[in-house]
């Protein structure tokens, strides 16, 4: 079967496309992956699948959004396809209309509560008009999953489709030696350098703490800022700034860590529902977590206790979590054993099976 997967993001740094796409291509499917190019986007790495960007002239806003989809739209009526995989609502309306016009099988990735965001909170007609697309487009899809069982609930009272759930884990890799005896020790951040990540409060709280480094890979709309903020704190070269790491070069990264952090504020459902793959790619690695007390953390916290959960945002949470494990070796150590044995179960050998099935239309 030919399929193309739809993204607007920069497809050398979506972790989660490039596994999906790798799974399909070993089940014997024929993937193309496309994605969009910036001005700042590097060469493409060679992968076992077509990859192809649509470039812009506008690169945020409602302009960008609509004339992406229209780019799609029409680059979409001229490509050979048997299905379409439409992640999220950014790539909805332009492909769902191209598969339809076409009668191809469709498929829909939600890899967040869309509408929920950050950035169309507060925002109600911004966010109604995504809602609204959901609403019209979505009924049309044949099959449909998400990154975890809480926003699957929800999405089939929403939407009344069915979703089966796709975790953001990672494959399984060989644990390598403890480094958490380094100093100084390494915490951890991958992922978008963005609002509401909870940057902010980690940079204040590395001014109270000592013997420890917080390196932060990945770029963002914040990047500048929390640059600026770092240098204002006088924290020098104990933040080190590493940019965008590719992702197959992210877990030698992670294996030099000695915590890994997930820091949200709570700033609408998509966040409070989110289950992050830095999260798994922290278990993955051995790495105990400090994240919030949402649901879906605390779900599998119950399950493998591998993080400290955080009730709230506040600096001083996040810095006696730290010095916890700074105080309490026994308790970190207890907490990295359990990331491995949660490491056997939380991988992505696991849940490609899940994927295929949502594909398998000879069912």
């Amino acid at each position: 079967m030919k399929i193309i997967l739809t993204v607007t993001n920069d497809l050398n740094f979506d972790q989660r496309m490039q596994r999906i796409a790798h799974t399909l291509v070993e089940a014997g499917h024929s993937v193309t992956l496309v994605g969009r190019v910036l001005p700042n986007s590097l060469a493409l790495q060679p992968k076992p699948y077509q990859q192809h960007r649509l470039r812009c002239w506008w690169n945020k806003g409602f302009l960008f959004y609509a004339e992406f989809n229209i780019r799609l739209f029409f680059w979409l009526l001229h490509q050979p396809m048997d299905a379409l995989g439409t992640v999220d609502l950014d790539t909805l309306p332009g492909g769902c209309k191209a598969a339809f016009f076409r009668r191809k099988k469709r498929v829909f990735d939600a890899h967040e509560y869309f509408t929920e965001v950050p950035e169309l909170v507060g925002r109600p007609m911004v966010k109604a008009i995504w809602g609204f697309f959901a609403r019209i487009f979505l009924p049309f899809y044949h099959r449909a999953y998400t990154v975890g069982p809480a926003l699957a609930n929800m999405f089939r009272k929403q939407y009344g489709l069915p979703f089966k759930v796709v975790r953001n884990v990672p494959f399984r890799k060989v644990p390598v030696a403890d480094t958490s005896a380094e100093h100084p020790k390494v915490i951890l951040y991958q992922g978008a350098l963005n609002e509401g990540r909870g940057l902010e409060a980690m940079l204040e709280a590395m001014q109270q703490m000592q013997g420890v480094q917080l390196w932060l890979a990945g770029e963002g709309d914040c990047s500048q800022a929390l640059r600026n903020r770092a240098q204002q704190l006088a924290l020098g070269d104990r933040v080190r700034f590493l940019g965008f790491v590719r992702p197959d070069d992210l877990p030698a990264l992670t294996d030099k860590a000695w915590v890994g952090i997930n820091l949200l504020e709570n700033r609408g459902l998509s966040y409070y529902y989110s289950l992050a793959n830095k999260f798994f790619d922290y278990v993955q690695a051995g790495k105990p977590i400090i994240t919030m007390d949402f649901p879906e953390y605390h779900a599998l916290n119950n399950t493998y206790e591998v993080a400290v959960l955080l009730p709230d945002l506040q600096v001083d949470a996040i810095v006696q979590a730290i010095q916890g494990f700074q105080a309490d070796p026994l308790q970190y150590a207890r907490l990295a054993e359990n990331c491995l044995e949660a490491a056997s179960v939380w991988n992505w050998e696991n849940e490609e099976n899940t994927l295929l099935e949502a594909w398998n239309f000879e069912r």
